[in-house]
């Protein structure tokens, strides 16, 4: 089959690879429809993150099942289904508490299309085939009515956008929000779309880039330009998408006394936060990889109840013949397509 494989920045090649067979009778075999790119493949894409190849990419997509293990139950050959991008069973103790991003029966890590982080035994989304190997835990049925297109991201990024808003406008309905953008760049975009559909009070969206700025401000968000202020205001929820320090520091000033902030931005150094101010206001700090496959039954049922339209984020929508071009010139936010897939 076929396989597009990450080599080194700026090079990616389609390669021809045995097709992964089902190992269990709880696993299934998937075809994938529609990828995208989370926002840390384009930087690997772009070498901003220099992780070494060869490696198969993709993990946020969308697809058919076309073969199942004796065992599988949820889901037969045809439907189509999100995949999230960790890999979790479903039956153990973190994974029965939501903490799929870390299930006791796979390796650390384990993931879709991220080579040395993830393993790089279970492929990527951009092949022909894919095993999931806990297919009853893992796959999440599209919903009637709700195009490929539009949930492509909700493997990983639009989950992970979710987390950072969602159970705190629960425990505090209306509150504001800040969103700090500039890093994580699909994931602060798609938090502004899903504290506007939860009914946050103000969103505001602080930027250096004018371009994702006018896209905040058409999902709804007060937008600011320019560098990182040392405090952006109170807001009882703040997200760091910044990966950067002064945009971390911005996002935890900037809380309201036993308010939180979700940083989503990924620091490979050590870096400092303002200690003392977070002490003195109570604030709750949460960073870590989302646990993708807890939240996406609450993702899906957003979109699909049309209070959520993620499709403003989408850069380019490409053919799966020109993938390798929509990746490395498509933009933050691609979507490839396979023929057929609507």
């Amino acid at each position: 089959m076929q396989q597009l494989t990450f080599q080194e920045p700026g090079r990616l090649e389609w390669i021809d690879v045995p097709a992964p067979r089902l190992a269990s009778d709880e696993g299934a075999l998937v075809r994938p429809l529609v990828v995208t790119t989370c926002d840390l493949d384009h930087m690997i894409v772009t070498g901003r993150v220099p992780l070494p190849g060869p490696f198969p990419l993709g993990h946020e997509f969308v697809a058919e099942v076309v073969e199942i293990g004796d065992a599988v139950t949820s889901v037969r050959p045809g439907a189509r289904v999100v995949v999230p991008f960790q890999i979790s069973c479903g039956r153990c103790g973190r994974c029965r508490k939501g903490r799929t991003s870390s299930c006791e029966n796979a390796p650390v890590r384990a993931a879709y299309g991220l080579g040395p982080i993830g393993g790089l035994q279970w492929g990527g989304a951009l092949s022909d085939l894919v095993l999931v190997p806990f297919a009853d835990a893992m796959l999440q049925p599209l919903p009637p009515g709700v195009a490929p297109t539009a949930v492509a991201s909700a493997s990983d990024n639009l989950c992970d956008a979710w987390r950072t808003v969602a159970p705190y406008l629960a425990e505090e309905p209306g509150a504001d929000v800040l969103v700090v953008g500039g890093g994580a760049v699909s994931i602060s975009l798609y938090a502004v779309a899903v504290a506007r559909a939860l009914g946050a009070g103000r969103v505001v969206y602080l930027d250096v880039d004018p371009a994702r700025g006018a896209i905040a401000e058409r999902l709804g968000a007060e937008v600011q330009i320019g560098p990182h202020p040392g405090r952006a205001g109170e807001f009882a929820i703040t997200v760091d998408a910044s990966a950067d320090p002064d945009g971390l520091a911005c996002a935890l000033r900037s809380v309201t006394p036993y308010g939180i902030c979700t940083s989503v931005g990924i620091y490979y150094t050590d870096t400092a936060v303002p200690l003392l101010e977070m002490y003195g206001r109570g604030v709750r700090f949460v960073t870590g990889r989302v646990d993708a496959r807890a939240h996406l039954p609450h993702v899906l049922e957003l979109v699909a109840s049309g209070r959520l339209d993620p499709t403003p984020v989408t850069t380019a929508r490409v053919s799966w013949d020109d993938a390798i071009d929509g990746l490395l010139h498509g933009g933050a936010k691609p979507v490839i397509v396979r023929d057929g897939a609507q």
